[in-house]
């Protein structure tokens, strides 16, 4: 069974995850802080509904298969076949009301993302990939998503979420590569991701991810043509420190910066 096999099924995750999460946003909802480092790590009653939602239907459909989500335990996380569920990536903005946040659904086959969906449900807008290749439907039509060449960071656009996300070497370290690209822009999570495969931002660096919130992303940025590794230039699978690049002349000279 190949990974687009699965394509109509991610679609329907979508279509139960959006159905859930509209009603919430830009609404009155309760944020509750989920942090216990003394920071703000907020999680809404949406985030919960949506991830039931998408456990449940995965669950009847394939229960062999085994999930891994963000607000719940991992139920089979061994399985040759597992769902890799973020319901919001981009609470933050989602409880701000700015349509920067998305759902992210990977499908994984032995640990490697094999396809990869962000869905944004207010916006309507689907980035997926498999790693081979990557599409774009939404209110601009349907089209395959391509990264832009770019050959120095001089010509680069930048985007992370925060550097005040980051620690303070850490922080120093985008600071080099900041000072040398063209423009930086902040507040992207999930969505600058996306934008990146499509062409409209060269490079994007951040830190302190988990897995769901980059296995969804891999297969859409590799199949757009990009590249995304860790700083060190590992496979990105864990998370952690992430380096996203359209072309890889950026990618290298943004590891080079980097390391100092």
């Amino acid at each position: 069974m190949t990974a687009i096999d699965f394509t109509a099924f991610v679609e329907e995750l979508a279509a139960v995850s959006g159905e859930t999460i509209r009603p919430f946003f830009r609404s009155a909802l309760g944020v509750e802080n989920k942090s216990r480092s003394g920071g703000f790590d907020p999680v809404t009653a949406a985030d919960r509904a949506a991830e039931t939602a998408m456990r449940t239907l995965i669950k009847r459909t394939f229960p062999e298969h085994g999930i891994v989500g963000e607000e719940f335990g991992p139920d089979r996380e061994n399985a040759e076949y597992v769902w890799v569920l973020d319901p919001i990536d981009g609470t933050k903005s989602f409880i701000c009301g700015m349509p920067v946040w998305g759902t992210l659904i990977a499908l994984t086959r032995r640990g490697e993302p094999i396809y990869g969906l962000m869905h944004q449900p207010f916006t309507r807008e689907h980035f997926s990939g498999d790693g081979e290749g990557a599409r774009y439907r939404g209110p601009a039509g349907d089209r395959a998503l391509r990264v832009r060449p770019c050959t120095s960071l001089q010509e680069a656009i930048l985007a992370t979420t925060s550097p005040l996300l980051m620690n303070g070497d850490d922080r120093r370290a985008f600071g080099r590569v900041e000072n040398a690209v063209r423009l930086s822009r902040y507040g992207g999570d999930c969505y600058a991701y996306c934008v990146l495969a499509a062409g409209h931002v060269d490079l994007i660096i951040e830190t302190e991810l988990k897995p769901h919130d980059v296995l969804a992303l891999i297969p859409i940025i590799e199949g757009a043509g990009g590249v995304i590794t860790t700083w060190e230039n590992g496979p990105p699978h864990r998370g952690g420190r992430i380096v996203a690049a359209g072309d890889r002349r950026v990618h290298a000279q943004a590891l080079e910066l980097l390391k100092g």
